[in-house]
């Protein structure tokens, strides 16, 4: 039996059937925070009880008295920390949201993470086995844990390097003096610096000379995260949460890419993508009318420019209604029409759909009342906001109908013999987002107020005709639309009033009036630091006294609307076409989202520093994030963007894995045709992106295997490189390509970064050896990026470009060899066909080279050829070497 005394530090290293402790004296204070008593320890595993001391803290309110501590080693290099209430009792995420990792528990003396305690009061540290050093340390603070406020500190070493804890538009490394970090999805438009933008991921990588490792806190309640230097100059990382549990997982790495694997390990691994989404898109917010978009297709392709996917925004929906067709401007004869010329084209097509339905007299919000899946405010009423389409209601991702519904509904509109067959879905305001200022008790005037729904323009006729599209008369448009004049109905004040069939759902577990309202959910006392113009919760959102059907509040959930909305629509997509890679993509996203989806960092501006900022934001959702499949809107979304910006995102935005251009109804028109310099800055793009799109493809398919980032900052290749660590302005493309590319306004040369290893320029593929130090490149055009080739690697090409990504796919293989200083290089290459969930046919190619010899081994029993893997040429590049062509493998 082993007897803890007050005030020392215990920690836990099972030998054989001794437990060793160390000793440490404790500090007491006003605000003592636990002490720990009742310690079991099993093989794997070790539970205690916390117990409060004294009064407690009660700095917004109560403490509670009793808690229980969890700590469980489930692999070798990651453990696991649960401090929770006694009873078990609290909100946690939701195991249907977040599935947990299976792990069988090792023995905590085979793990590289060591577990200490400290007994009163209670504190602890995370260190690292094989080098002693402390990753995560609360010693000397007092933990907090109160009924809607939780307070965690732990000790940061001088000048940290933390990276991720987002969605945020800050630099990639995070400051560390006054800093915080809040976690509250919301619509943030114009993407600001310093605020809660539309996810929430709460996870950290802390990178060191000695290592590096991760820490997720699994919570979906709203908090801040607080980086500062505290007293006597030390620096800590706090954690202020108003509501939940202390679910923490640490990885122990202990390089960064190590650290990505295990974190994917517990969110999940993220979805490979369809090979076309690799394509350039093209979308804008505002296409008039469907000759409009058919136009912009045909002038891409009289423009001589490469487009694999056409979108459009909400300007195709009836009075912008989701799940409905403007019959006038978008008639579904000739959206089927837009449809079937992509497809015989070998390209494809995206609609937009939000969460929010409109209240109107049709069938998305009629089935959605006969199921009862909206959500309801304590009174039983529908709980409304205002939205595009004036008052809307929120589906309750929660409820057990809502997959039926929003699968049946999808199925039904985008029906490939009688809807729109679409090809990926594009998901919208799903924080959810509301335009209603809190506490929007008349939505209708609201919705009026701002004039949403806008009158849409006029109808018109094809001002000229288009190949492959039939004539249009007057005769022939529709003569009206499915809800005519009076579109908005509004329950304030309209005759049309729907009220619930309770008879069809009486056997589901609804709240009503009267269940007791939780007190502070509105109003917290602590106050995260949401941003907007007041910082309530509920503002412009779902309010979060509201309850969901499985009794679960939105004051603990709203951080998951997002990702539940994805995880369902995948299930949709995946009903229509159940073979196919779904291709879906998503603003809001909670950790483990990449399963479902991916992901476009927002609504941008048309600024240079944005141009800079969307590459932290790429790296933040591939690197670490374990959402690959992102990238930002290219040129921007919000204001004018001019030919030369434009141009440098065009080629930047080339080595983001998705690939858009897409703009605001009040910007200008920025398609790429639209300028010359733009036009010729988008063929060279477009052109090297494809032939790298295999490169790309195969590194994606290894982090959906085991989350390995497929797009890389610097420090990830250099780990022990000191100047690496704050750089986001340069990235490696996979882990061979370093982009390098002009940032200022207006400039044509660049001071880049080169580590301590031998380079190619990708173009000429003359050599350059990096010691660590800055170079310059000087006069790069504004329709080129500078791009290396880092030595040691074998990139595998398509020997040309193509105008689609079916056409590219038929196109032989080129591998280029990029000696490192030591004369080898690796490298490797993964085809299948592209669209199955299998795969198909598909090969996995590694490739070595050293002493002048090239030697490949195939992973699986599909020969090369029957996979459509066809090398025609070999060039070998090295210091010294030249280089020389040998036609065949």
């Amino acid at each position: 039996m082993l007897t803890v005394l007050p005030g020392l530090v215990v920690q836990f290293i099972v030998t054989g059937c001794t437990l060793l402790f160390t000793v440490t004296a404790a500090s007491k204070s006003k605000c003592n925070g636990y002490s720990v008593y009742n310690i079991k320890q099993s093989i794997f595993q070790l539970e205690a009880n916390l117990q409060l001391i004294g009064e407690g803290c009660g700095i917004y309110g109560p403490d509670v008295p009793r808690l229980a501590l969890s700590v469980t080693y489930e692999t070798d290099t990651r453990l696991h920390v649960i401090i929770q209430d006694s009873e078990k009792e609290r909100y946690q995420v939701p195991t249907e949201v977040f599935p947990r990792p299976n792990f069988a528990g090792v023995d905590p003396k085979t793990s590289d993470l060591v577990f200490s305690l400290t007994e009163s009061p209670f504190g602890f540290t995370v260190s690292r086995s094989s080098t002693g050093e402390v990753l995560f340390d609360t010693r000397g603070t007092a933990l907090i844990f109160e009924e809607q406020y939780l307070r965690l500190q732990t000790w940061l070493p001088s000048g940290p390097n933390i990276y991720g804890l987002g969605e945020h538009f800050d630099t990639f490394r995070l400051p560390t003096d006054n800093y915080t970090r809040t976690l509250w999805a919301r619509d943030s438009d114009g993407v600001p610096y310093g605020e809660n933008l539309y996810g929430s991921h709460p996870v950290y990588f802390e990178h060191r000379m000695g290592g590096t490792h991760g820490v997720l806190l699994l919570n979906s309640n709203g908090m801040d995260v607080k980086i500062d230097r505290v007293s006597l100059g030390r620096q800590n990382l706090e954690y202020n949460i108003i509501g939940g549990i202390l679910d923490l997982y640490f990885f122990a790495g202990p390089d960064p890419t190590h650290v990505a694997k295990q974190y994917a390990d517990v969110v999940g691994r993220p979805a490979m993508v369809p090979y076309w989404s690799l394509g350039f898109h093209q979308c804008r917010f505002s296409y008039r009318d469907w000759f409009e978009v058919a136009e912009v297709i045909a002038n891409y392709s009289s423009a001589g420019i490469p487009l694999e996917t056409m979108w459009t925004d909400i300007d195709y929906m009836e009075h912008r209604s989701v799940f409905s067709l403007d019959q006038l401007r978008f008639p579904i004869e000739r959206m089927r029409e837009i449809v079937h010329n992509l497809h015989k084209a070998n390209q494809r097509y995206i609609l937009m759909v939000d969460p929010a339905i409109a209240w109107q007299d049709y069938e998305a919000f009629n089935k959605g009342l006969e199921l009862d899946i909206f959500l309801r405010n304590q009174d039983g009423s529908l709980h409304e906001g205002v939205v595009w389409p004036g008052v809307t209601v929120f589906p309750d991702w929660f409820h057990v109908n809502a997959s039926t519904y929003w699968i049946d509904m999808i199925e039904k509109n985008f029906n490939p013999e009688t809807g729109i067959d679409i090809d990926g879905i594009w998901i919208d305001m799903n924080e959810p987002a509301s335009m209603c200022d809190f506490p929007c008790t008349d939505a209708g005037k609201q919705a009026r107020k701002l004039g949403v729904p806008p009158d849409p323009p006029p109808p018109r006729n094809p001002p000229r005709h288009l190949p492959g599209y039939s004539n249009l008369t007057d005769d022939s448009k529709p003569e009206g639309t499915f809800l005519k004049e009076n579109h908005l109905l509004y329950r304030q004040n309209a005759s049309f009033v729907y009220k619930p069939k309770r008879d069809a759902v009486a056997d589901l577990p609804r709240w009503n009036a009267s269940t007791p309202h939780l007190k502070g959910l509105l109003f917290p006392h602590y106050r995260i630091r949401n941003g907007g113009p007041t910082g309530i919760l509920s503002d412009k959102t779902v309010h979060t006294d509201v309850m969901h059907m499985n009794e679960l509040m939105e004051y603990d959930v709203h951080n998951l609307y997002g990702t539940m909305m994805s995880s369902i629509t995948r299930q949709a997509m995946l009903r229509r076409r159940p073979d196919l890679k779904p291709f879906i993509i998503t603003r809001s996203t909670f950790a483990g989202a990449g399963r479902h989806v991916g992901k476009w960092l927002g609504d941008n501006a048309a600024r240079w520093d944005h141009y800079r900022s969307s590459i932290a934001g790429m790296l933040n959702f591939a690197s670490i994030f374990q959402i690959p499949m992102t990238g930002s809107d290219v040129c921007g979304f919000k204001l004018a963007t001019t030919d030369k910006l434009c141009a440098r995102w065009t080629t930047l935005g080339a080595f983001s894995p998705f690939y858009r251009n897409h703009n605001h109804d009040e910007a200008p028109p920025q398609e790429f045709y639209r300028w010359p310099l733009v036009t010729e800055a988008a063929k060279y793009a477009i052109s090297t992106r494809y032939r790298l799109l295999d490169y790309l493809y195969t590194a994606l398919h290894q982090q959906s295997l085991d989350g390995t980032p497929a797009i890389n900052p610097l420090w990830y290749i250099y780990p022990r490189d000191k100047s690496t660590f704050p750089i986001d302005l340069q990235f490696f493309y996979g882990n061979c390509i370093m982009v390098s590319p002009v940032t200022e306004e207006n400039s044509t040369k660049v001071d880049f970064y080169v580590p301590d290893d031998l380079f190619y320029d990708f173009e000429t593929l003359e050599s350059l050896r990096g010691h660590g130090d800055f170079r310059t490149a000087s006069e790069v055009p504004f329709n080129r990026i500078p791009l290396h080739i880092r030595g040691g690697c074998i990139v595998p090409l398509r020997v040309e470009s193509a105008n689609t990504t079916t056409e590219l796919r038929s196109k032989d293989f080129e591998l280029l060899v990029a000696l490192g200083p030591d004369g080898t290089a690796t490298g490797q290459l993964y085809v299948d066909d592209g669209v199955t969930i299998d795969g198909g046919k598909k090969v996995h190619l590694n490739f070595s080279y050293a002493q002048g010899n090239l030697t490949s081994s195939v992973v699986g029993e599909v020969d090369p050829s029957e996979a459509g893997v066809h090398i025609s040429s070999v060039r070998v590049i090295g210091e010294g070497l030249g280089l020389f062509h040998s036609h065949e493998l």
